[in-house]
């Protein structure tokens, strides 16, 4: 176990955007310490550069008002006045040999570049280098020029006391950085874990989940950023699948309940038939029986299968153009036999036309339920109202109202749950599944379905289905 916490500790994301926090502050603080030492060192150079440059132009007013002889005094005074260690003069030809100059006891190996003094004969004002001396660790600072007729001075100064300040800014600066990078490894690790904190949450709220516990949400902090918006989806995700996983279970429960009944049925007849039967009309009867009961067995699986199919979106509705009110006027017509029999009006109220784009098949199941329904619970005298309009530019609704036997105010909420019966409709055959079927086919187009309802006064469901996909996406 050991072993592994290591390896896993590297590859969290913690420890990454903690390396990368400080991996960046690191080098971005190398890149600023690199330009500013450049600064500095520009600045110490250009600095030196003007004295050099002003000693130059001081000797080259002294050799055209005294002479060659008042320039020698002057180097010698010079030289020793700021130190024969820190600068030195020499006197040249502009052939580049030596005439005159301090003493170069100190100064034996800088050589006289002879590039710079055919620049300068070239027309170069002045030529400036930098002559690092190895032997002594030290640097020079050298400027090459023409201080009169035939006469060019090459003056050094020594850049010590420069050198030992930026030594000691380079020292300053690295004792400064391994602070920071301290104080820098420290705060990305306190914004890392704060970063993180609300992943890890979901993580032990999925592995709390993995072990069974559907009921536990992910704590929201309220900062409203996207950690919280992912642990609000998290969260409606868990709902949703709390949901599905309820109606499966209520699913398998109703399943059980339902199919108990004509199973028992079967075997029953069965058993009739083999302890009493016979003759074979006896055992032909029972097997006419036991085929009607599969028959509704097998009609009720279809529309489960049909059910979870369209609320799943694998059983997608085709988007054909489609004549909602030939539909209507045609199943109107289909079932006014049946409302005629049992002594009920069927009125249809339809305009000449209302296009929608739809699936043809689901469309005529949705409105066969709702007739079957309206007719089924609707006793002798009474009435059954289908009614279709169309509002411009939004879809179109249908109606259908019946003055049955209504449904209470504790069955309403259910009535679109699969095998959901209430209390008043247990006297009629069915499987509590066309409403289920009814509602997944309306959603499936994008469409909404309501129902109004009082006991002993009817019904009233409200069916609005858009023109296009595009409008019930909108």
């Amino acid at each position: 176990m050991s072993s592994k916490k290591p390896g896993r500790f590297r590859n969290s994301l913690t420890f990454r955007l903690t390396l990368w926090y400080a991996g960046i502050f690191t080098v971005s603080s190398f890149v600023a310490f690199f330009l500013f030492y450049q600064l500095i060192l520009s600045v110490v150079q250009d600095k030196t550069d003007q004295e050099l440059s002003n000693q130059a132009g001081q000797f080259s007013a002294v050799l055209s008002e005294h002479g060659i002889e008042a320039v020698e005094k002057l180097a010698l005074f010079e030289a020793q006045a700021a130190g024969e260690k820190k600068v030195f003069f020499r006197l040249l030809y502009l052939t580049g040999q030596v005439f005159s100059s301090s003493n170069m006891t100190y100064w034996k190996d800088i050589p006289i570049q002879k590039e710079a003094i055919r620049k300068l004969l070239g027309g170069t004002e002045g030529i400036f280098e930098t002559v690092i001396l190895t032997t002594r660790r030290d640097q020079v600072r050298i400027l090459y020029a023409v201080i009169g007729p035939g006469v060019i001075l090459q003056v050094g100064q020594s850049m010590e006391n420069s050198t030992r300040i930026l030594d000691a800014f380079q020292g300053v600066f690295l004792v400064t950085m391994a602070l920071l990078i301290g104080l820098a490894t420290g705060v990305g690790w306190f914004m890392a874990r704060r970063a993180v904190s609300g992943v890890e949450a979901i993580t032990r709220t999925a592995q709390g989940i993995s072990g069974g516990t559907l009921e536990r949400r992910v704590p929201l902090k309220g900062r409203g950023d996207e950690i919280d918006l992912l642990a609000m989806t998290f969260n409606q995700m868990l709902d949703r699948i709390q949901s599905l996983v309820s109606e499966i279970r209520q699913m398998g429960d109703d399943i059980a309940h339902d199919l108990k009944s004509p199973l028992t049925r079967i075997r029953g007849m069965a058993e009739i038939a083999l302890t009493t039967g016979k003759s074979p009309s006896e055992y032909e009867a029972m097997a006419a029986s036991t085929i009607e009961e599969c028959d509704r067995l097998l009609d009720n699986i279809n529309t489960m299968l049909m059910i979870s199919k369209t609320e799943a979106g694998v059983e997608k509705p085709s988007r054909e153009r489609i004549d909602l009110a030939l539909f209507v006027r045609d199943a109107c017509e289909l079932f006014g036999t049946t409302a005629e029999d049992k002594g009920l009006t069927l009125s249809c109220d339809v305009p000449e036309e209302c296009v929608i784009r739809g699936d043809a098949g689901m469309i005529q199941r949705l409105l066969s339920n709702l007739l079957d329904n309206a007719i089924k619970y609707t006793p002798a005298g009474g009435t059954v109202e289908v009614s279709l309009s169309e509002i411009k530019g939004q879809g179109a609704t249908l109606t259908v109202k019946d003055t049955g036997i209504g449904i209470s105010k504790r069955d309403l909420p259910h009535i679109f749950e699969r095998f959901y019966r209430g209390d008043q409709s247990r006297s009629e055959s069915g499987a509590g599944l066309g409403l289920s079927l009814a509602k997944a086919i309306v959603l499936a187009h994008g469409g909404n379905i309501t129902v109004e309802s009082r006991p002993h006064e009817g019904s009233a469901f409200t069916v609005t289905l858009p023109h296009s996909e595009k409008d019930a996406s909108v």
